[in-house]
C-alpha cells in the first residue's frame, strides 16, 4: 500500500521547487499526494499568517458542499484537533480517528458535519515553515476506507516544511507590473448572521468578482476569505483561547493587484440578530511590510533596516541609530536584496511604491 510513498515525495520535492501560481502548485500537490496517500477528497488553503484566516482554497466540490460548516467548528465552535490547536502543537498533524482513539462520534464535527456529507475519517496539517504557518491541509476518506494510518500522518508531516516553504515563496512576489487601479472608496459588504447578503456598494462587488474569479467558484457563493473572516468576527469561543481572537482579517494577494485587506466586524442593531459589516481596501504599508518580511525570511535587524531604507535613511544615519557600523549596516542591506530579488535601494523602494502601494 505505501510502496508509492518514496517516488511520490521524490516529485513532490521537485513541484515544490518550480515557480508559478500557489492555486496551480496546490492543485499538483493534491493530485501527487493522492498517488501515497489514497483519499476521497481534499482542501488546500492558504493563509495569513498573523490571523490564521483563509487567503484562498483549492478544494473538492464534494467538500465546498460542507465548506461553512467545517469554517463554523474551526473558528466558532470547539472540536479535535482544531487547526489553531496544530499550529501551537509539536506536531502539526493529527488524524480525526487519531485524536479521537476511533471513537469518531465524540466529534460534534463528524455527527454533525462529515458523517452526513457521508465522510469518516479526517487527517489535517498545518503547513508550519520555522514556526511561521502558510496554510492548511486536509485529506477526508468516505465511509467503507480505512481510517488513515499513523505511516501516512507520518508521510504527510515530513511533507509539511516543503509544502509550507513553496506557499511562503508564493505569497509574497515583487510583480513585474500592476493593474492600474482608479482610486476607489473602500468596499463595503454587510451580511446577515447566516452571511446571506443584505447590502453592498459597488466598490464590494467588484472585489468579490476578482475573489471569485481567482477561486474559481461560482458567482452566488461567498469567496472563502471573506468567509472565514465572517467566521472569526462571530466567534464567542472564550477568551483564554488567544489564538481564536486574533483580528478577523487576512490580507489576500491576487495577481497584478496590491494586497487586499478584508476585515469584518460584527454589529448589533434594533433588529433579529447580529448582522456582519465587510471592509475591502488596499493593504497599508504595515501589513504589506509585515508579509513580505515574513515571505522573505528577513531577520529582525533586516525588518528594521527595511523600515529606516523607506523612510530614506542613509547607511551612515542607519549606522548611528542602530549602534552598528557602516559595514554591518551594507551587510544587512545585501542580504535584503538578495532575498527580495532586487538589486539597488532605488529597486526596492520603486517597486514597493510602484506594486505595493508602501510608500
Amino acid at each position: 500500500m505505501y510502496t508509492n510513498m518514496e517516488p511520490v515525495r521524490t516529485k513532490l520535492l521537485k513541484l515544490s521547487e518550480g515557480k508559478g501560481c500557489s492555486h496551480t502548485y496546490r492543485r499538483g500537490l493534491v493530485e501527487l499526494l493522492q498517488q501515497a496517500v489514497p483519499f476521497d477528497a481534499a482542501c488546500c488553503t492558504t493563509v495569513d499568517p498573523e490571523t490564521l484566516l483563509s487567503t484562498g482554497s483549492v478544494t473538492d466540490e464534494e467538500v465546498e458542499l460542507i465548506h461553512d460548516s467545517l469554517f463554523e467548528y474551526d473558528y466558532v465552535r470547539t472540536d479535535y484537533i482544531p487547526y489553531h490547536q496544530l499550529v501551537k502543537s509539536d506536531d502539526s498533524t493529527a488524524t480525526l480517528s487519531g485524536a479521537t482513539g476511533g471513537r469518531l462520534t465524540s466529534s460534534a464535527r463528524y455527527r454533525n458535519v462529515l458523517s452526513p456529507a457521508g465522510f469518516s475519517d479526517e487527517l489535517r496539517a498545518a503547513l508550519m515553515y520555522k514556526g511561521v504557518c502558510w496554510g492548511y491541509l486536509t485529506l477526508f476518506r468516505r465511509f467503507g476506507q480505512p481510517f488513515f494510518s499513523e505511516q501516512e500522518r507520518a508521510f504527510i508531516a515530513s511533507l509539511v516544511p516543503v509544502i509550507a516553504l513553496r506557499l511562503r515563496r508564493s505569497s509574497f512576489a515583487m510583480p513585474e507590473e500592476v493593474k492600474a487601479e482608479p482610486e476607489m472608496e473602500p468596499g463595503i459588504l454587510v451580511l446577515d448572521e447566516r452571511l446571506g447578503t443584505l447590502s453592498a456598494n459597488e466598490t464590494a462587488y467588484r472585489w468579490l468578482s476578482r475573489l471569485r474569479e481567482w477561486e474559481g467558484i461560482d458567482g452566488a457563493a461567498l469567496p472563502r476569505p471573506v468567509r472565514t473572516a465572517c467566521f472569526r468576527a462571530l466567534s464567542t469561543l472564550p477568551a483564554a483561547s488567544p489564538p481564536v481572537l486574533s483580528p478577523a482579517k487576512s490580507c489576500v494577494h491576487l495577481p497584478g493587484y496590491p494586497y487586499l485587506t478584508i476585515r469584518a466586524s460584527k454589529m448589533h442593531g434594533p433588529g433579529d440578530g447580529p448582522q456582519l459589516a465587510v471592509s475591502f481596501e488596499p493593504a497599508g504599508p504595515a501589513d504589506t511590510l509585515r508579509l513580505m518580511a515574513e515571505a522573505c525570511e528577513l531577520s529582525e535587524r533586516e525588518k528594521q533596516i527595511l523600515d529606516a531604507l523607506i523612510r530614506g535613511m542613509s547607511t551612515k544615519e542607519l549606522a548611528l541609530s542602530l549602534h552598528i557600523s557602516a559595514y554591518t549596516v551594507q551587510d544587512h542591506i545585501k542580504s535584503i536584496f538578495v532575498k527580495t530579488g532586487v538589486s539597488s535601494r532605488r529597486d526596492l523602494v520603486w517597486r514597493l511604491f510602484s506594486r505595493f502601494g508602501v510608500i
